[in-house]
């Protein structure tokens, strides 16, 4: 007997419905394994931030590819909570340099082995060159320059 998943009318047959499950089923993981405070977007910001302190807001959201609102509001949601600081761009004044907190760092470092369990519980059917090739694939699907 046919499962769902072999039934080709089913909804798997269909790139974006796949995405959009493994997305449902990556947040889901996230919130068990990672942190229910933390997005994976905000920990991307951390990320980024550890390694290359002092950039602009504007470059931290190209980097998470982001839109000038949500970058607003991730960067005042992360300064508020204390994870990260704002202040003027030496350079340009319009503009802000960011950097990781102490309690930033700390909490990067907590987080840092979670999501690397994330990765092992999302990866664990795959073998170490599926995990690539799934990457590689992925990349694919982005528009260029991404």
């Amino acid at each position: 007997m046919p499962t769902k998943h072999d039934d080709p009318e089913t909804l798997s047959r269909f790139t974006g419905s796949l995405v959009r499950r493994a997305q449902q089923r990556h947040v889901a993981v996230w919130l068990s394994v990672v942190s229910a405070e933390i997005t994976s977007v905000q920990y991307a910001a951390l990320e980024i931030l550890q390694m290359t302190p002092g950039v602009n807001q504007r470059q931290l959201g190209d980097e998470l590819d982001v839109d000038r609102s949500t970058i607003a509001d991730l960067v005042a949601r992360m300064v508020r909570n204390n994870l990260i600081e704002r202040s003027d761009d030496p350079v340009d004044k319009r503009s802000y340099v960011l950097f990781l907190t102490p309690a930033g760092k700390k909490q990067l470092a907590t987080l840092r082995p979670r999501v690397e369990e994330l990765e092992r519980i999302l990866t664990a059917r795959l073998t170490p060159a599926e995990c690539l090739e799934l990457r590689r694939l992925l990349l694919a699907l982005l528009p260029l320059g991404e």
